[in-house]
């Protein structure tokens, strides 16, 4: 089969990989409709972290072309969602919510597991794993929506859940990218009165106040801490969804947390959080990896009625051949989000 390969920083190529088959009966074969490249993908293309060489992506819908022996509840043809990480969830850090620390539970698309940006992937622990959507004949935004919910949406998501937010709150969102934007639209969901979106881009300014944004602040650093502190009349935001993990935003998102609150961070920390300033005015850090598929059924739910459409965060698309472009369109910020049509529904 064609997929992307990993060959090191800035070095991502379509290539050949052994075709997926069923090895343990609780696998399944999935053949990958939509895909895209995550923000954390970039952290490699970059070289900011580390990554084997080989398959990459975790992010993918498809249909289910073979199933194990063990697995039931999924039949071929089903339409599925993966979650970006695979688990039983069964074991005690899944039954804790943990599903990301699975003591059974991989990633895709590490180097040697079957890439979400392929056309097919071997789904281990399958039956615990894949969402399966119900109903037939979606339309294509609501399909984009559904690849949404296998990491960036539930991501976004997981920010607002980790920070708390609640109806009348004010919450403040550090970060315009695809998880930013998800989060400020997980915000709306959850009943936030008040959203501050800090983003200093008109397109992703205008996709933030669709998805809920009540104010938007463009400026960085010292500037935008004073600038949502004057917003929320000196005290700070209920709730700090960071949504980065750049030293500069981590830092902007403790400085705009009111006293007593809870930063959502969800950002791939890459600098160094810091504690000693929110200990002393009691400001909780909480958040990580989301655990997605958890929050998939319900997020689905909203996406099949109409009440959430995060799809629009997907504003280039390109086919398996030329992922490498849809790397580059993400990495020089042309795009918010880069998508992959890769196989017929």
């Amino acid at each position: 089969m064609r997929a992307a390969i990993f060959n090191g920083p800035r070095d991502i190529r379509i290539g050949d990989r052994p075709d997926p088959v069923v090895v343990e009966a609780t696998d399944a074969v999935v053949r990958v409709v939509l895909g895209c490249v995550c923000g954390s993908d970039l952290w490699y293309y970059r070289g900011e972290s580390d990554h084997a060489v080989g398959s990459i992506g975790h992010e993918f819908i498809g249909i289910v072309e073979d199933v194990g022996d063990q697995v039931t509840g999924l039949s071929k043809g089903d339409l599925v969602i993966a979650p970006f990480i695979y688990s039983d969830m069964t074991c005690p850090h899944c039954a804790n919510g943990s599903t990301i620390s699975c003591v059974q539970g991989g990633t895709f698309g590490n180097g040697t597991t079957d890439g979400g940006q392929g056309e097919a992937v071997r789904v281990p622990l399958a039956q615990s794993t894949l969402v399966r959507v119900p109903g037939s004949g979606h339309s294509d935004a609501v399909l984009r929506s559904l690849l949404t919910l296998s990491d960036v949406m539930a991501t976004g998501h997981h920010a607002a859940v980790s920070a708390g937010v609640k109806a009348g709150d004010t919450v403040a969102v550090v970060g315009d990218g695809a998880v930013g934007l998800c989060a400020v639209l997980a915000a709306q969901r959850l009943g936030a009165e008040r959203i501050v979106a800090l983003s200093r881009h008109p397109e992703r300014q205008r996709l933030a106040k669709a998805f809920g944004a009540t104010d938007i602040v463009e400026a960085r650093g010292a500037e935008a801490e004073h600038a949502v502190l004057e917003l929320t009349g000196g005290i700070g935001a209920d709730a700090v969804l960071e949504c980065v993990g750049t030293a500069q935003s981590i830092a902007t998102a403790a400085a705009t947390a009111r006293p007593g609150s809870t930063i959502g961070i969800v950002g791939v920390p890459h600098g160094e959080v810091p504690f000693i300033g929110t200990f002393f005015r009691n400001v909780a850090w909480r958040g990580g990896p989301a655990p997605a598929r958890i929050y998939i059924p319900d997020l689905l739910g909203d996406v099949l009625e109409g009440r959430i459409d995060p799809g629009r965060v997907f504003d280039y698309e390109t086919d398996l051949e030329h992922v490498a472009d849809a790397y580059r369109a993400m990495d020089e910020r042309r795009a918010i989000k880069s998508l992959l049509r890769i196989g017929a529904i």
